[in-house]
C-alpha cells in the first residue's frame, strides 16, 4: 500500500497495545478453572495481535472527553470478541488453519471442543465486562446499555456473524460487487465500526457527532479488509503470522479477486482519504485516528 502512516502511530499503538494486554491478563487470570479452559483462553487472547479494535475504541473515547481507563472495559471486551471469532475461525470447520499470529492455532494446541468452548467463553465474558462500567459514576448506565447493544449488533447476525456466513456461501462462486462489499463491511468492518462507536457512545456525543465517528468507521472498516486481501496475496509470511495465499486456494471472494491488485488499492486508499475528510467535520482532536487509518493500509501485517 502507497499511503504512509506517521511513525509515531505505531509507537502510539505499541503503548495502547501494552496497556490492553496488561488490563486483559488481569480480568482474565491464570488461576481460573476448569484450568484447560482458562489455559486455552488465555492462550489465544494473550497471543498478540496489533490490539486495533480496542485501540480505536480508546481513541475515540479519549476524542470524545472519556480517559484511556474510561473506555478500557469495553476496549478489553471488544479484543475478547475478535479473539473468539478468530478462534472460531481457524476450526476445520469454518478455515481449518494451522497457525494464528505465528503460533498454533486454539484446536491445534488444545482440541476442537476446548477451543470451540473458549471461544464461548470469551464471548459471554466480553458482556460481562462491558457491563462492569456501570460502576463508573462519570459513564451513564444508558450510555453503557447503547453502547453495549452496539457492540452486540455488530458482532451477531446482523454483523460479523451474518459477514462470516455470507463469505462461507460465496467461497468457489462469482460474486457481485455488492455481495463483496456486504461481507467485508459485515464480516470484518462490523466490529471496527463498533470499536469507535462504543468510545463515542461512553462519552454520549451528540447525534451529529455520532454519526460522523460512524461514517468514518464504516470507511476504515472496508479499507482494513480490503488490506487484509491484499496482504494474503502479497504480504510477507513471516509478519503476517500465517500462511499467505490461502483467500485464492479457498475460493475466497477477496477484492484482488473481483478488481485485481490495482484497483484493490485504489479503492483502499480512496477509503481513507473519505475517512480523514469526515474527520475533519468533527470538531475534536482527531489526529491519532486519521493516522491509524493511514496505519490500516500501509501496514505489513
Amino acid at each position: 500500500m502507497q499511503k504512509k502512516a506517521n511513525p509515531d502511530i505505531k509507537l502510539l499503538l505499541e503503548k495502547l497495545s501494552g496497556l490492553i494486554n496488561k488490563v486483559l491478563d488481569k480480568f482474565l487470570p491464570e488461576a481460573g478453572y476448569p484450568k484447560i479452559l482458562y489455559k486455552a483462553m488465555r492462550y489465544s487472547l494473550l497471543a498478540g495481535g496489533k490490539r486495533l479494535r480496542p485501540a480505536l475504541c480508546l481513541l475515540s473515547a479519549k476524542a470524545c472527553g472519556l480517559t484511556y481507563n474510561d473506555a478500557m472495559p469495553f476496549a478489553a471486551a471488544i479484543e475478547m470478541i475478535h479473539t473468539y471469532s478468530l478462534i472460531h475461525d481457524d476450526l476445520p470447520a469454518m478455515d481449518n488453519d494451522d497457525f494464528r499470529r505465528g503460533m498454533p492455532t486454539s484446536h491445534k494446541k488444545f482440541s476442537e471442543a476446548v477451543a470451540i468452548l473458549a471461544g464461548d467463553a470469551l464471548l459471554t465474558k466480553a458482556f460481562e465486562l462491558m457491563m462492569s462500567c456501570a460502576n463508573n459514576k462519570k459513564i451513564k448506565k444508558e450510555n453503557i446499555i447503547i453502547a453495549a447493544c452496539k457492540v452486540a449488533k455488530a458482532s451477531g447476525s446482523e454483523g460479523m456473524i451474518g459477514g462470516q456466513i455470507v463469505d462461507i456461501e460465496s467461497e468457489k462462486k462469482k460474486v457481485s460487487k455488492q455481495t463483496l462489499k456486504y461481507l467485508h463491511e459485515h464480516k470484518t468492518g462490523a466490529l471496527i465500526t463498533a470499536s469507535i462507536m462504543a468510545g463515542v457512545m461512553l462519552a454520549g456525543a451528540d447525534k451529529r457527532i455520532s454519526g460522523l465517528f460512524r461514517q468514518f468507521g464504516e470507511k476504515i472498516g472496508l479499507a482494513f479488509q480490503i488490506a487484509d486481501d491484499i496482504l494474503d496475496v502479497a504480504g510477507d509470511e513471516k509478519k503476517l503470522g500465517k500462511k499467505a495465499g490461502k483467500d485464492a486456494k479457498a475460493g475466497k471472494a477477496t477484492y484482488p479477486g473481483l478488481y485485481g491488485l490495482e484497483e484493490s488499492r485504489r479503492i483502499a486508499e480512496k477509503l481513507v482519504d473519505d475517512a480523514i475528510e469526515i474527520l475533519t467535520k468533527i470538531k475534536k482532536k482527531t489526529g491519532e485516528l486519521s493516522q491509524v487509518a493511514k496505519f490500516i493500509i500501509s501496514r505489513a501485517y
